[in-house]
């Protein structure tokens, strides 16, 4: 099946810590169903120091569920995403608008 969500599309949250939140898709793991969007999800990590990198505190964009994400259409709304033939190329385009992504 199709990927509703990809690479770089920019999503907003819709359930969790940082919903109502926007941004754009970093990384996807289809096997996991999980996506990276940046800005999102954000846990500290802690490092320690070595010869090359200074130790500390350091904020890292956490998996979120694919679920939980929705494609954000030309009116800066949330929006679900169909399929559709133009011409010999199928495309995805926003549910709400009906614009091709």
């Amino acid at each position: 099946m199709a990927a509703k969500l990809r690479k770089g599309d920019n999503v907003v949250v819709l359930a969790g810590k940082d919903k109502g939140k926007t941004g754009s898709i970093t990384s996807i793991d289809p096997k996991s169903g999980k996506a990276i969007v940046d800005g999102i999800n954000i846990a500290i990590r802690h490092t320690k120091q070595s010869q090359a990198t200074q130790g500390g505190r350091t904020p890292k964009a956490m998996p979120i569920q694919l679920s939980n994400l929705a494609i954000v259409d030309s009116n800066g709304k949330a929006t679900r995403v169909g399929f559709r033939m133009d011409g010999d190329n199928k495309v995805r385009f926003a549910k709400t608008t009906g614009d091709a992504i």
